[in-house]
């Protein structure tokens, strides 16, 4: 866990001083000479983590409590702890405006630096401990809609009348439908990478092809195919011609995390056309032919 911050508000350098000798050895201090200044780098330093705010009341043009009640304004500030620190207002009237707009303590001075300090660690560790588990909740969202997603995936893919295939961002095939072992010529359940061997993107060394051309490849750079016809021997010996068209997969991030495979079988398509083109170059020869021997 990453060293606690502390952005200190005070207008008197020396305070300042004081503070960071009695806490740069466990926090990390970022100073503010001004309310103003302290709501721009809440406002701005999206990097910083403040875990506490230590906040003069008395400062020129804007003091502690209105600097405190617009910290508690901006969304990313308004849960950390204020710690009110003053040398004139300790009258009952001020400490309760101290809590009314937004403070967790109050202290004036002299006071006992042992005691703040203390108070200081437990804010701290507070704020970090629950910082801790609002990611932890928002990890176990995003693994469930990933969990929920992962399933209605599954689910689409099988229902499908044609081949998918689902690659990680290595190439290695991880995920393919009851189709595509019908398209490949397969009678039973075959290691996923047998696919892209066959599919000519693995050598036979294992090593992935790193041909740009292909459609893996080219998913995996980013770029999208569409209707690439793959002539190829399927996995029980028999020639095939195959539709390809593949895509990135893209995680939840946005970066590429591996592709989307999807094939058509299209031989018996193909021996159709090859036939009635065959059927008609006849049909043209015999007309040919006929009108040949009408003329002579």
């Amino acid at each position: 866990m990453a060293r606690p911050c502390i952005l200190a508000v005070d207008d008197n350098n020396t305070n300042l001083v004081v503070l960071d000798a009695l806490f740069s050895t466990d926090y990390d201090i970022t100073v503010a000479r001004s309310g103003l200044e302290a709501l721009k780098i809440l406002e701005e330093r999206k990097d910083l983590e403040i875990d506490v705010i230590l906040m003069d009341v008395q400062m020129p043009i804007m003091d502690g409590f209105e600097c405190a009640r617009r910290i508690k304004g901006i969304e990313r500030a308004r849960e950390i702890p204020i710690i009110f620190i003053t040398a004139i207002y300790r009258e009952d009237e001020f400490v309760r405006r101290g809590y009314e707009v937004g403070g967790v303590d109050y202290f004036s001075k002299p006071f006992d630096p042992a005691l703040l300090k203390l108070k200081v660690g437990v804010y701290a560790t507070f704020r970090q401990k629950s910082a801790l588990l609002r990611e932890r909740e928002k990890n176990l969202r995003d693994s469930e809609e990933l969990f929920q997603a992962g399933r209605k995936l599954s689910a689409f893919l099988e229902s499908l009348p044609i081949g998918v295939l689902v690659a990680d961002n290595d190439g290695r095939i991880v995920q393919a439908n009851e189709e595509i072992s019908k398209i490949c010529g397969s009678t039973e359940s075959l290691a996923h990478d047998a696919y892209g061997a066959m599919l000519g993107w693995w050598d036979r060394d294992g090593h992935m092809i790193k041909n740009q051309g292909a459609p893996l490849a080219s998913a995996l750079a980013g770029a999208t195919s569409h209707n690439v016809q793959l002539e190829l021997v399927r996995l029980d010996g028999k020639p095939a011609t195959l539709v390809c068209s593949a895509s990135p997969l893209l995680g939840m991030r946005g970066e590429i995390v591996g592709a989307v495979i999807v094939l058509q079988d299209i031989t018996a398509m193909k021996q159709i056309e090859a036939e009635l083109e065959e059927k008609v170059t006849r049909l043209v020869s015999a007309g040919v032919q006929l009108e040949h021997l009408v003329h002579h």
